[in-house]
């Protein structure tokens, strides 16, 4: 049977607000607004279908007309949604203010169904899940979920990968066993959050996050670059400078370009490249994902921004 990346979490109607100066406070902004597909784990499964990698989707839509809108986005991007589930009541939506450099100011989310998503609900589809050469979960998830998704991991040995989302769903892992969890990718905001220690710097940070178990850390630093820390040593790669039209989804971009590293057989540090490049171009244009991104000119784009 073909392998399948397997993506679970959030799927959200993206309403992104560019204003066109630098943003005032109690006071109206110019600005232009534009409709995406967007949450983080659907995210990753688009571009991952874009390029050419068996996905499955497993999120929460609405049965409302953005419900509808939403799941036809994810097929015609050849999305599986063979465990979608749809409920009664609105989709979720993601509305972000961003400055006129496309850096994020706020965002909001509202009616998110994920919590739809349980561990009961999971359990009726692990025939699909045994299937899977990666999982990928957002922490948008309720923590019984990912703590369901863990152990399944532990006993089937398939690589599970925790997005940590933002700082508020970051927060409700520190608690979580995360003994042989393969990854995790914060940013330096999230880092924090996901410990339970004192810890002040990114070493004791990580270092914490190591000895709960964790295989990976893959600390996201903007334009700074990323750093992959194991207990074997760091793999680091620096940024892309880029014009950057809009910052949605170029971190999930980043993910999805190292899971296509990863389920191509690359190392770490190839995958990283990979990832750098893909979030690159993402961060080029409007919305969370590159049109027409296609997997050979990811892979010929490589070498040019790192050769």
């Amino acid at each position: 049977m073909t392998k399948t990346v397997v993506c679970i979490g959030a799927a959200f109607v993206d309403e992104l607000f560019h204003t066109h100066e630098p943003i005032l406070r109690a006071t109206t902004n110019p600005a232009t607004v534009s409709r995406t597909p967007g949450g983080v784990a659907r995210n990753i499964a688009h571009q991952l279908a874009r390029l050419d990698v068996t996905v499955q989707l497993i999120a929460a839509f609405g049965d409302d007309p953005d419900g509808e809108w939403l799941k036809q986005q994810c097929l015609d991007a050849g999305i599986r949604l063979d465990a979608a589930l749809t409920i009664a009541g609105q989709t979720g939506r993601y509305t972000g203010i961003l400055g006129p450099d496309g850096s994020l100011f706020t965002a909001f989310l509202t009616h998110s169904p994920v919590h739809h998503l349980t561990p009961e609900y999971l359990s009726q589809h692990t025939a699909m899940l045994e299937t899977a050469s990666h999982i990928l979960g957002c922490a948008n998830l309720i923590p019984e979920t990912l703590a369901w998704l863990l152990d399944f991991s532990r006993r089937t040995g398939i690589p599970f990968i925790i997005e940590p989302v933002s700082v508020p769903p970051a927060r409700r892992m520190a608690d979580l066993d995360l003994e042989g969890l393969y990854l995790v990718t914060p940013n330096e905001d999230e880092l924090p959050a996901l410990c339970r220690g004192n810890g002040n710097t990114t070493r004791e940070q990580v270092d914490e996050l190591l000895q709960r178990g964790i295989r990976k850390i893959w600390l996201h630093s903007g334009a700074k670059g990323s750093v992959i820390f194991s207990r074997e040593g760091e793999r680091a790669l620096p940024a892309t400078q880029v014009l950057v039209k809009d910052c949605t989804g170029a971190g999930d971009g980043s993910v999805a370009g190292y899971l296509l590293g990863k389920t191509l057989g690359r190392s770490d540090a190839d995958s990283l490249r990979i990832a750098h490049t893909l979030s690159a171009e993402i961060l080029q244009v409007d919305g969370a994902n590159v049109p027409d991104m296609t997997r050979a000119n990811l892979l010929s784009l490589t070498p040019r921004y790192f050769p």
